[in-house]
Formats: structure tokens, C-alpha cells, sequence
């Protein structure tokens, strides 16, 4: 037996790995199965390359858990260490055996294809963050004896020969008194399923009962036969570490199942990730059915490298608006610090990221080219994603602009192309600006769109949260085009025409209007103006300025570089309308305030803005009126 000290820097490493280096204690089943996973990595290399002798099986992990001694057991068939092997990567802190394996077989064209994630020395000692002591009991490949392995956490350890039998290595954690949720079998069970659902070899916790098919001559009345069976709780082979071309749209679903299990809705569409060069990645990224909801779909993307789950949080890696989607994207290239917990910069990063964009912004222009009929169907549940990558990736907005739909009230979609020559002979004002109306809300301005129609103009249908900034980058990138609010302004205001329409009042008659109704109407509130409209539009329209209402909406999705916006309405008194021809006419002061009031309420319920007192004071009003 020998006993000795960790060569390390300080006294004691172990406090120190504990506070600094592992930020969350859950990640050291993580760390040991990765661990468990490049010695079988090691071990296939060696035995593809003639370096190990004869059949290796079917290496595979195992766990298990003591809960009355308080141990878990990590058991692997994979390389095993000798004793010179345990000094040196065991007991000098900062060797990583993985690092040095890949030194020695770099030449090997198959070496960086080997599978080893080979990056994190330190990723034995998290076991300390758990344990009160660790054991390895480890017999290598090589023709050597078994080595038994026992530290405390201090830096004294002991070292000695066992009888192993069995190539490979066991790693016996005695679990500390602060650390007991973890020999519970659920406990385990959340971690294997969170960190090691889709590591490459199989792992082994605990057995369970599968029920055998019935023999075809079984009768009617038989029961099937059960048997225990080793309960392997990972997939070797997700779906993303497969060819493209050997996979089928249900297999793409099936793992998405996977992936999503209380998620009932089956996604859109998918795109698959596979690159070798000039970095490595792969993955699948879906498209959920979104809508206009921005924030409770993020953090749905996993990260993996060689199959072990990393985090959910990738910003940084994939764009701002790519993380409404879900999938996984595995990259053995991305860099990650010593305990693989946070992304670290670097220039790869970004590469991997711009790849992705461009895949996802190819994918979808594919859909569009192939089928267009079916992506306006699904433009409802995808156009979020694109406006938010318009507005936020230079690259993507692009490529956006072809396939980019903007949709009618009447349910006609266009690009803008399309739309730019569709609308330029109608909806071009005297100055020579191309006028987009747009509705956001279909019922609440129900009114403005039908009269918008009558004088045969097409409306827009936008209403995603965004689209306040979408439509300032579009004006702000396109000539001579606006965007007008359809309910924004008099339709002879929002888009102007070199004819004008004359006025039946006189401007005499229009002097005596505006006090009136300024006796009746609070003039904070409002700023009255009297304008000629078409006599067929309503004696009273209540609007707010484009700009001011549009700087509203994007302060309400964090885009406002202001602080908050005050409540302006101009109310247009239309002078060619009858009832308010009938207004300025009335003789007695009751009954000219009750029509001013009753045409008032009437601009305010179009806009939905009458509310409480005022509206019970309409409603009251309204029902003398008809009595």
C-alpha cells in the first residue's frame, strides 16, 4: 500500500473546487459519467486501432445506490487506469488523461471523430462536492494489477492492489451528510434523465419488468409472461447524431415526443443541423407553433457536446430570435469553462452562429419556394421568429425580405415586392409616397377597414408584438413608403390626394362650430380639428398620431428609449356629415350637448376607449334617446 499527497498548488484544492469551480453540486453525476464515457471511448479507439487485443463486448455504465451505507456506485467496462495511470491523473491535479490521449493519437485520422469530449481534467474532483470520501477501484486493459484508490478530501490518499477481475473502473462515493438527496433512487433518476438521456453508451440504472408478447397459439384467456430486464435509461443513437437521409418525418416527431414530453402539439416544421468543417455541429431545431407570445417559449433549446447535456440557456450561441425555437444543437467545438457549465468567448462562437442563421433562414425559403400555400398557412405561428431575426440579424433580414409575408384583412398574403406594386397605382399620395395601411386588431377596427375598403384600399393585418419596430426598420430602409394605422387618422389624411374635398360649412360656420363643441369637449384630453370628409364616414373620428402610438407600443416590448408616453387624441369633427351640420343648427343648448356627447361616445366606443362611468353615462343616454 502507498500513501502520499495530491500534488496540487494549495493546501487543500477540495474547499476550493466546492465554492468556485462547480457552481451547481447536482452536475458531479455529470462529470463522472462523462468520465465513464471517454474511457469506453478510449477503449474503442484503441481496440480500432489494434491497440487492445480481442472482443471488447458491449461496454457499457452502470449505477447504483447504497442508500443504507450511503455509497453510489459509478461502474464503467471501459480503458481503466494502472497505478502509474492513477498517480498521474489522479493524483497531480490539472493532467487531463483525455488531453493526453488526444496528443498521442492526433495523427490518426479517427481520433477527433473518437468521440472523447477530452477538455476537463478536473471533472473527477466535483465528486467532493458530495462525497465526505471517494474510492476508485480500477484495473486497466493493460496486462497489470487491479488499483484501489481512497482519499477523504483532504490531499493525504492511500494507494493499493486489489483483485479486480473485470477491465474497467468503479468510482464508490461516500456521500456526506449534507448531500443525502442524492442517494434517493428519484433523485438519481431526475439526473440521469436531465444530463445523460442521449449519452453514446448504454447506462444502467436499476432493472424493471417488461411484459412479453403473447405466442400466436396463446389463448384467449392468457396472460402475458413478464421478465427483468436491465433498465437502460439513455438513447445511444438520438436522432441528431443520424444522416439526414436515414430519417423520416415521423422520426423527426418521434423525438421531438421525446424531447418534449408534456408538449402536445406537434411542431411545424424542423431543420437539421449536420456540419464538419470548418468547425463541428449538429443538431435539430423545431419550429413550435408561437404565435405572438415572445417569452414563455425561451430556453427550450439544449446544448449538448458528444451527447451530454450542457444547459438550456444558449445565448450566445444560437441568435436572440432563434431561441424561440426548441431542439438540441451537440458541438464538441464550443467552448465551455473547466467545470462545462458556462460558455466562455470565442471566435468560433459566432461562426457557429451565423451558420445557424443562414441554415434556418435557407430552410425557411425553401418552404416558401416549394410550398407556398402551405407556409401562408403557417405564417400565423412562424412570422414572430421571422420579424424578431429581421430586426435583430442584418444577414437574416436579407434573406427575410423574400420570403417575408405581409397579410391582408382579407386573408391575401404578400411579399413586399408584391405588395409595393399591388398597392403603388392606389395607395401612392401626392407627394408621391407609398402608403401601407394596416390594422392591428380586426374587430377592434373593424369599422376603419370597411371604410378603407369602400374607397378601395387593401388593409394590412399585422399584429404581432413587434411589429411597431419591424414597420420603423422597414420606413427607416425602404424610399418614399409609410406605414398608417388604419384607425390613425381620417382616411383622406392618411393617405392625402391632390383632390380635396369641399367643405358644406362655411368658414363662418365653422368659427361658430369649434366653440361649441369645445364647451362640451375637455380640451386636455382632446385637440379638436375640422376637417372635410366624406359625408358617408362618421361625424366624429377620434385618432392618436402614428408616431406617438407606435412609441407606445414599442416601449411595451423594451424597445422605448423615452420614458412614458402621455395619452394625445386629436378629435376630427367632420363638417360634411349631417349630424353635424344638425349640431351647429340646434337651437337649445340641452339638446346641442347631447348630440355633441352622444356623436362623442359613439368616436370613443370605435376606439374601445370608453370605459366605467362614461360608458354607463352613454348607455343610459342611448336608451332615452330611443324611448
Amino acid at each position: 500500500m502507498t500513501n502520499g499527497k495530491i500534488n496540487v498548488a494549495v493546501e487543500n484544492i477540495f474547499p476550493l473546487i466546492k465554492k468556485f469551480l462547480y457552481s451547481d453540486h447536482e452536475i458531479f453525476l455529470r462529470e463522472l459519467i462523462s468520465n465513464a464515457t471517454d474511457a469506453i471511448s478510449k477503449l474503442k479507439h484503441l481496440s480500432s486501432i489494434g491497440e487492445v487485443k480481442g472482443e471488447i463486448g458491449d461496454p457499457r455504465i452502470e449505477i447504483k445506490i447504497d442508500k443504507d451505507k450511503k455509497k453510489i456506485h459509478i461502474i464503467d467496462q471501459g480503458v481503466g487506469m494502472t497505478s502509474d495511470e492513477v498517480n498521474k491523473y489522479i493524483n497531480e491535479v490539472a493532467f487531463s488523461g483525455a488531453e493526453e490521449f488526444l496528443e498521442k493519437y492526433k495523427n490518426q485520422d479517427d481520433a477527433k471523430d473518437s468521440g472523447i469530449i477530452g477538455h476537463f481534467g478536473l471533472g473527477f474532483y466535483s465528486a467532493f462536492m458530495v462525497a465526505e470520501k471517494v474510492e476508485i477501484i480500477t484495473k486497466s486493459h493493460k496486462k497489470s494489477s487491479a488499483t484501489h484508490w481512497t482519499c477523504d478530501g483532504s490531499p493525504e490518499y492511500t494507494l493499493k492492489k486489489t483483485d479486480k477481475k473485470e477491465r474497467g473502473t468503479e468510482i464508490i462515493l461516500h456521500v456526506a451528510e449534507d448531500s443525502v438527496e442524492f442517494l434517493e433512487e428519484t433523485r438519481i433518476r431526475e439526473l440521469l434523465k436531465k444530463y445523460n438521456k442521449f449519452m453514446p453508451f448504454p447506462i444502467k440504472f436499476g432493472t424493471k419488468e417488461e411484459t412479453l408478447p403473447l405466442p400466436k397459439d396463446a389463448k384467449k384467456d392468457a396472460k402475458p409472461e413478464t421478465q427483468t430486464v436491465d433498465n437502460i435509461i439513455n438513447n445511444v443513437h438520438p436522432a441528431w447524431t443520424k444522416p439526414p437521409a436515414d430519417l423520416k418525418e415521423e422520426d423527426y416527431k418521434s423525438f421531438y415526443r421525446e424531447l418534449y414530453p408534456m408538449q402536445f402539439e406537434e411542431p411545424l416544421f424542423n431543420i437539421h443541423l449536420n456540419v464538419d468543417y470548418p468547425f463541428n455541429l449538429t443538431g435539430i431545431l423545431y419550429f413550435p407553433k408561437i404565435q405572438n407570445d415572445l417569452n414563455i417559449q425561451k430556453d427550450k433549446i439544449q446544448l449538448y457536446q458528444n451527447q451530454v447535456f450542457v444547459t438550456d440557456n444558449v445565448e450566445g450561441i444560437v441568435p436572440e430570435f432563434l431561441t424561440l425555437l426548441r431542439g438540441v444543437i451537440d458541438s464538441p467545438d464550443i467552448p465551455l469553462n473547466v467545470s462545462r457549465s458556462y460558455l466562455q468567448a470565442d471566435g468560433s462562437v459566432k461562426k457557429i452562429s451565423n451558420y445557424i442563421t443562414r441554415k434556418v433562414a435557407d430552410k425557411l425559403s425553401s418552404l416558401f419556394k416549394k410550398d407556398r400555400n402551405g407556409f401562408e398557412e403557417k405564417w400565423n405561428d412562424i412570422k414572430v421568429v421571422i420579424e424578431y431575426g429581421m430586426l435583430t440579424e442584418d444577414k437574416f433580414y436579407e434573406k427575410a425580405e423574400k420570403f417575408m409575408l405581409y397579410p391582408t384583412t382579407e386573408g391575401e398574403y404578400f411579399t413586399y415586392q408584391e405588395l409595393e406594386a399591388a398597392l403603388k397605382d392606389s395607395q401612392t399620395d401626392k407627394d408621391g409616397k407609398l402608403i401601407f395601411l394596416y390594422a392591428s386588431n380586426l374587430e377592434d377596427q373593424h369599422q376603419y377597414i370597411e371604410m378603407a375598403k369602400i374607397k378601395g384600399y387593401k388593409v394590412l393585418l399585422l399584429d404581432s408584438p413587434i411589429i411597431a419596430h419591424l414597420i420603423q426598420k422597414l420606413e427607416g430602409d425602404k424610399d418614399k413608403i409609410a406605414f398608417a394605422r388604419v384607425d390613425g387618422d381620417a382616411l383622406e389624411n392618411l393617405i392625402k390626394k391632390e383632390e380635396t374635398t369641399i367643405s358644406k360649412l362655411s368658414d363662418e360656420e365653422k368659427e361658430s362650430l369649434k366653440p361649441l363643441i369645445e364647451s362640451v369637449v375637455s380640451g386636455e384630453q382632446y385637440t379638436i380639428q375640422l376637417e372635410a370628409m366624406d359625408s358617408n364616414s362618421l361625424p366624429f373620428v377620434i385618432t392618436q398620431p402614428e408616431f406617438m402610438r407606435r412609441m407606445k407600443e414599442m416601449q411595451q416590448t423594451g424597445g422605448g428609449m423615452m420614458g412614458s408616453f402621455p395619452e394625445i387624441f386629436t378629435l376630427i369633427i367632420n363638417t360634411n356629415h349631417e349630424l353635424v351640420g344638425q349640431i351647429l343648427h340646434t337651437k337649445t343648448n340641452k339638446k346641442r350637448e347631447r348630440l355633441i356627447l352622444q356623436a362623442l361616445d359613439l368616436a370613443r366606443l370605435s376606439q374601445n376607449i370608453l370605459k366605467g362611468e362614461a360608458l354607463t353615462a352613454f348607455i343610459k343616454r342611448s336608451v332615452d334617446l330611443i324611448k
